[in-house]
């Protein structure tokens, strides 16, 4: 049933890309362990063992300051629709702020999203699929609009705003470092 391999081969990266939702786990040395769901068009596959996606704002930052603790991260994948599955990459993972060099390069790679905080970078080092026969069928009906209006109606400053009430840190008191300036 489990398989193990150490490439995104072309199958995977399809799979991924039909994906509507997909689940970001991350964990500090101490403290909560983060599960966060994450949608939107928001993960590209760059290469055969690297991902990048893109990180809306939200009312809390555990990832960014989980990675910047531990660079572990896990996101899967399950199959809501169609043939059964459960895909989980491993790996390591970077944050990329807004002020970091490689933003616009990484940015690039998508359709810009109000509110975009930060760009996780994956070095996948392990890829596990099993099967995922226990895993309810739903029917994807549309995305939700919310979050974008949410940060259009804010618009860049209040964005900042948030960032600088709710952001800074991690529920556990960890920084994120969202509103370091460039080095």
């Amino acid at each position: 049933m489990g398989k193990q391999s150490f490439e995104i081969s072309d199958k995977l990266k399809k799979f991924i890309e039909e994906q509507k939702i997909f689940f970001v786990g991350t964990a500090a040395a101490e403290g909560r362990i983060n599960i966060s769901p994450k949608g939107m068009d928001s993960l590209k596959v760059v290469s055969d063992n690297r991902v990048v996606w893109l990180n809306v704002t939200g009312s809390a930052n555990e990832t960014s300051a989980h990675v910047q603790e531990n660079a572990r991260m896990t996101i899967m994948f399950a199959a809501f629709e169609g043939k059964p599955m459960i895909l989980r990459l491993y790996g390591e993972a970077k944050v990329v702020h807004k002020n970091d060099p490689e933003w616009n390069e990484l940015f690039s790679l998508f359709n810009p999203i109000p509110g975009a905080r930060q760009i996780f970078d994956l070095t996948v080092d392990l890829i596990h699929t099993s099967c995922g026969m226990a895993v309810p069928l739903f029917d994807y009906a549309e995305e939700r609009e919310q979050l974008k209006n949410w940060a259009l109606k804010k618009g860049e400053e209040g964005i900042k705003k948030y960032w600088e009430k709710k952001n800074q840190v991690s529920l556990d008191g960890k920084p994120t470092n969202i509103m370091r300036k460039n080095a």
